[in-house]
């Protein structure tokens, strides 16, 4: 099956060798304004195929995407160190409101992966032009807080001794400042984490919470710091989602589509666990957050909101 990435940069070309590292897909065509980086990846990345599964890799433009089933979005402006991804809207906005158009046009039947930041609302206005071409949003997601469950998964289980396979919670809200842990909901092999701490005998108190919530908030600020760039991580996370997508796998994730309106968090575009399969996302499912993660996430919605809001206006 054929997968197409609009932007070759960073993310968009580790994306890319994630695939075919995983032997996901039959072909991948690089799409980029700038031909000879598109072809530059391709060909670097065609490279590695011999070393893993037979992938068919090219540089192209937009009618080389005609029958794609999935098109992964990652153009636009990189993210400046000390920027925060709300601070990319503006920038970003004007690429999409070009690109998803050209997409549909040529691939009117794939499921479009958005992986531009700030993601939340990047996927909104995706979800908004695919619209006009009479796309529907739950063919329009976001990776949304994939990364950042990921993170917390990852760090938790470093704390507990555990392999993060098997530490199940979600990071939920904005990809970005305003994002929750769910730690109410924290399971380790089934067991709710404080009786998985009970039962081996580790001190998991609020200071060490505190810790595990801000490296999970500004892991990105510190990768930006020090090398000027996320993309290993995110990189690995669009190959996860579009092998789910792919293979109908149905498996729960937390990414990011408009919300209808007969959700309670209409008009925001947020990450929560949702099924996902062949045709997008099939379902939302609920949250049984304490108080305080269900005001924490209503706030974060708010963020989503105001910056959507920011865009309808003069």
């Amino acid at each position: 099956m054929k997968i197409g990435i609009v932007g070759a940069g960073l993310v968009g070309s580790t994306a890319a060798y994630a695939l075919v590292l995983r032997g996901i897909g039959s072909e991948i065509v690089l799409v980029d304004r700038n031909e000879a980086r598109a072809r530059a990846e391709a060909a670097d990345i065609l490279h590695a195929v011999p070393f893993a599964r037979a992938i068919r890799v090219e540089a192209g433009g937009y009618p080389e995407l005609r029958s794609a089933r999935i098109v992964i979005l990652s153009a636009g402006v990189a993210q400046r160190p000390g920027e925060t991804r709300l601070q990319l809207l503006e920038r970003n906005a004007a690429v999409f409101e070009d690109v998803v158009p050209r997409v549909l046009e040529r691939a009117p039947e794939a499921v479009l992966v958005v992986a531009t930041n700030p993601v939340d609302v990047m996927t909104h206005l995706a979800a908004r032009f695919a619209a006009r071409a009479g796309v529907p949003s739950t063919r329009v997601i976001g990776t949304g807080t994939m990364l950042d469950t990921a993170r917390f998964r990852a760090l938790l289980g470093g704390c507990l001794g555990v392999d993060p396979h098997h530490v199940h919670g979600y990071v939920v809200g904005e990809h970005g400042d305003s994002e929750v842990l769910t730690w109410s909901l924290v399971k380790i092999g089934g067991n709710p984490l404080e009786e998985f701490c009970r039962l081996r005998g580790i001190s998991l108190g609020q200071k060490e919470r505190q810790v595990v919530d801000r490296d999970v908030r500004e892991a990105a600020y510190r990768i930006l710091a020090g090398k000027g760039a996320t993309y290993y991580g995110i990189g690995a996370a669009l190959a996860r989602l579009v092998q789910v997508i792919l293979t109908d796998q149905r498996a729960i994730l937390t990414v990011c589509t408009p919300s209808l309106e007969s959700d309670e968090w209409f008009g925001a575009t947020l990450s929560l666990p949702r099924l996902v399969g062949g045709q997008g996302v099939l379902a939302t499912l609920p949250l049984l957050l304490d108080a305080s993660e269900q005001e924490a996430l209503r706030k974060s919605a708010e963020v989503i909101r105001e910056a959507i809001d920011s865009l309808s206006g003069p």
